[in-house]
């Protein structure tokens, strides 16, 4: 069965052959123009300058440029800028509201994209976001939305250049960041160091209800979250000749999370008198460090578009969560709590990829082969009043290991441009305990087949049509059995038992651009099978627990418009809008789930520029009511504003922003049942103001250095 892996390979090869790859002497210019032409098809420019965006047949590229709203922040903030990507207050990115994407750096799976890593990312960073929702063959099938590929600047000038820049702001988010290099012919040498200390503050109001018999319970959630990081990157490329290049570099970041959390319990009976009053105080320090190496090697050829690409990249990380939490009653007594609880985390992930693009007589052929072996270990106690609590004391050990093999061919005939692609995966994934309470183990071999096409109409109308086949494996927290006890009466458990779910993708799209006018209507469907989502259930003290399962089947079908104007050269305006309709059916632990729901959301921006005056940015966004598994989570909307400008001929530019300008970024939610009902309103307190510098040392604006896993 195993030998189905190499499928797209053996099918590439076969391929090459009938068409014939090696290509006549005199005939290697005639073969590069075709290719040129293939490739050519392949992107339509809605915007021409720098903050515009790129329609190809299996992504959309939106180029940051001079972004001035996330000036001084990070990845986050880039992400919550680009059309029909969310992050929410957790970090958690969403596409087109749809939690299961995949977010990659430069193309690669990366551990600044673990843990909300990606805050860390200094917005200065980026060059641009790739929203792949139908992705093709040579990506990765993980993510049944699609997939987020975040493209880091790189620096492309001789010589030494270098920039610094400096960020404060209120609520506290200060950060300092240098980027420098020195590049010549035949090496370049990369670093960059920064600094970030930031705290959030959060406020959660909570009602639960139960009803048979009646209680209720009102309770209030403060938070002050505080990081302080340092990031270190360094790193050479070796240009051995014009045609191979060797790319060696390290990253390494270390952060310290210290947060206070306090938490206020009022009980009251079905006569609406206060029978008890709790407090709770959690305090939580974590100290994490990343580290990733990382061995790139490329080779090109004579034959114009023929490459080979091989890359080795191993990251181990580690993190040592510790909760000190003490409770006690508001009224008297000696029931007080004191629990301390140790999460011990690390892991091991190795990857190694090498990928050949082949051009052919007509069109390119693309194929790649690619192993990821990850192990996870997690050790866990807790303690109460200095005795171990039971089920809370284990180690738990989770390895993956992934292997594809792939095939891609690309081809024009007329105006017709076309892929076509082929993706096998294994995966071997085994979780177990130390206690021998828990071995799971789970293997399987998918075929994912790709189809893009693109076709040119007259008038400047473009189509664009794509399917996909994905697959959305479980992540380790969903599966891990211990997540902390801050909140006793609401604890949240993974389910080691969960299986992949399974995505069909079709999306058609037209695309009509004139001087100042772009229109990009689309319409999507997704079906998916074995549907793995959220779960909330009460327990018999009362209380509740929240866990993942299995459930049923989803479909989603929307439609989505991106519009672009330009009434003058100083002044442009985007509307960007999507509608969805999903609905699940399913069943888990002998219960029905049924969810049906149409909802919206919108981001409205506009930009303004005035050379050698101001540059002015500004947005909204809306996402309307929508309808989940369990719960009703009401409609959210944010405005931000940001002006800058540039100094010293361009050397310096200072900038200025406003985000959540009307104290706005609120989640909140409800779930009513026959036997009980609970309500959430959780907020990110206060009007973000930041303010930033960049001084360029010989550097040309909008340049930046390399950054980790960069090619």
């Amino acid at each position: 069965m195993k030998s189905i892996l190499l499928l797209p390979v053996c099918l590439a090869l076969a391929i090459a052959a009938l068409s014939q790859t090696i290509v006549p002497k005199g005939r290697i210019d005639t073969a590069a123009r075709k290719a040129d032409s293939v490739n050519t098809l392949k992107t339509v420019l809605v915007q021409g300058e720098k903050s515009g965006m790129e329609l190809k047949p299996d992504k959309k590229v939106f180029n940051v440029g001079k972004d001035i709203l996330s000036r001084g922040g990070n990845a986050n903030d880039i992400l919550n800028n680009t059309p029909s990507v969310n992050v929410d207050m957790q970090g958690n990115v969403s596409l087109r509201n749809n939690p299961n994407v995949r977010v990659l750096i430069n193309g690669k799976p990366s551990m600044l994209t673990q843990n909300n890593g990606l805050s860390q990312l200094q917005a200065a960073s980026i060059e641009k976001i790739e929203v792949i929702t139908n992705p093709g063959a040579a990506y990765e099938s993980q993510g049944s939305a699609g997939i987020i590929n975040i493209i880091l600047k790189k620096n492309a000038s001789l010589g030494f250049n270098a920039s610094l820049q400096a960020a404060v702001a209120n609520p506290r988010n200060n950060s300092a960041n240098l980027n420098a290099s020195y590049k010549t012919k035949h090496v370049n040498i990369f670093t960059n160091i920064g600094v970030r200390d930031q705290e959030l503050l959060f406020a959660e109001d909570l009602v639960r209800i139960n009803k048979r018999p009646f209680n209720e319970l009102l309770q209030t959630n403060r938070s002050s979250l505080n990081t302080k990081n340092m990031n270190f990157y360094i790193g050479t490329d070796l240009y051995l000749n014009e045609q191979n290049t060797v790319t060696a570099s390290f990253y390494r970041t270390s952060i310290r999370n210290y947060n206070i959390t306090s938490f206020l319990y009022n009980y009251f009976n079905a006569h609406g008198t206060s029978d008890s009053s709790v407090s709770r105080t959690e305090d939580y320090q974590e100290p994490q460090i990343f580290n990733e190496l990382e061995l790139n090697y490329t080779k090109t050829f004579k034959k114009p578009g023929k490459k080979w690409t091989t890359y080795i990249q191993y990251d181990f990380w580690n993190d040592d969560e510790n909760q000190q939490i003490e409770q006690f009653n508001n009224r008297g007594g000696s029931d007080l709590l004191n629990i301390i609880t140790r999460d011990i985390e690390s892991s091991r992930d190795l990857y190694l990829q090498s990928d050949l693009k082949l051009p052919l007589k007509s069109g390119q052929l693309e194929m790649g082969i690619r192993g990821q072996w990850r192990a996870i270990r997690s050790e866990y106690s807790a303690t109460q009043n200095g005795k171990l609590l039971p089920g809370n004391n284990n180690k738990l050990f989770y390895d993956e290991d992934i292997y594809a093999a792939y095939s891609q061919y690309s081809g024009k005939w007329k105006q017709l441009g076309f892929q076509l692609g082929l993706r096998s995966e294994l995966s071997d994934i085994h979780i177990r305990d130390r206690e021998q309470t828990l071995n799971k183990r789970k293997e399987y071999l998918n075929l994912f087949p790709t189809v893009h096409a693109q076709y040119d109409l007259k008038d400047g109308w473009s189509v664009q049509g794509s399917y996909s086949r994905r697959i959305n494996r479980p992540r380790f927290w969903q599966l891990n059995t211990f997540s902390g006890l801050s909140d006793q009466r609401f604890l949240q458990r993974g389910n080691p038992d969960i299986d992949p779910m399974y995505t069909n993708a079709l999306e058609l799209a037209l695309l009509k651009k004139t001087d100042k006018l772009s229109v990009n209507p689309g319409i999507y469907y997704q079906y998916s099978s074995n549907y793995f989502g959220a779960v909330i259930e009460p327990v018999s003290d009362g209380n509740f627990i929240r866990t993942w399962a299995n459930m049923g089947k989803e479909k989603r079908y929307g439609m989505e418009m991106t519009t672009t104007y330009n009434p003058f050269t100083w002044w442009r305006l985007s509307w960007d809008i999507n509608w969805y309709t999903f609905s699940l059916r399913g069943e888990y632990a002998g219960k029905s789930y049924t969810a049906d729901n149409t909802t919206w959301f919108t981001t409205v921006r506009t930009s303004m520029r005035f050379p050698k005056v101001l540059n002015v940015d500004a947005s909204l966004n809306y996402r309307g009511k929508r309808e989940e598994v369990q719960v009703t989570v009401s409609a959210q909307y944010r405005a931000n504003i940001g002006v800058s400008r540039d100094l010293l001929k361009d050397r310096m530019t200072v900038s200025f922003s406003l985000n959540n300008i009307f104290n706005s970024n609120i989640y909140e939610q409800e779930m009513d049942t026959p036997e009980y009902s609970l309500y959430s309103r959780f907020q990110q307190k206060g009007v973000i103001c930041t303010g930033s510098i960049v001084y360029r040392f010989k550097r040309k604006k909008g340049q930046t250095d390399r950054m980790p896993t960069e090619k």
